[in-house]
């Protein structure tokens, strides 16, 4: 009898433990507004930072106010994400006009160097 608690018990720990195993998993369950391109990004990045910090700004945070940061902080990650991949083209883009400045590639520096100016004017603004 003893060793069928022990074997029960030990049934009991091992699902117990998996279950919390299970818990620190983070499931995706909203996807967020997508940015098309950097203007859109940037157009997110701004409208949803505002939506947080207007929420953050109450004296007391209730669960409906958590609940919301948690689905606002889905459209901040992609824009984000798309922002991070936007500025390792500009930086692929400069590392362009670097190198042909080097050799004195004038077509090249001239043209990767517009390209430069009118994506990061963008990031200046």
């Amino acid at each position: 009898m003893k060793s069928l608690s022990f074997l029960f018990a030990g049934l009991v720990l091992a699902f117990g433990l998996s279950d919390f195993a299970l818990a620190d998993e983070r499931p995706d369950h909203f996807e967020g507004e997508k940015a098309a391109n950097l203007e859109d990004a940037l157009a997110h990045l701004s409208t949803y930072n505002a939506r947080l910090e207007s929420i953050l700004a109450k004296d007391e945070l209730g669960p409906e106010d958590t609940a919301e940061i948690h689905e606002l902080t889905y459209t901040l990650e992609n824009a984000l994400a798309k922002i991070k991949s936007e500025v390792e083209g500009l930086e692929e883009t400069l590392e362009a006009v670097h190198v042909a400045s080097e050799r004195y590639e004038v077509e090249t520096v001239r043209s990767q160097g517009r390209k430069y100016l009118d994506h990061s004017a963008k990031l200046a603004k």
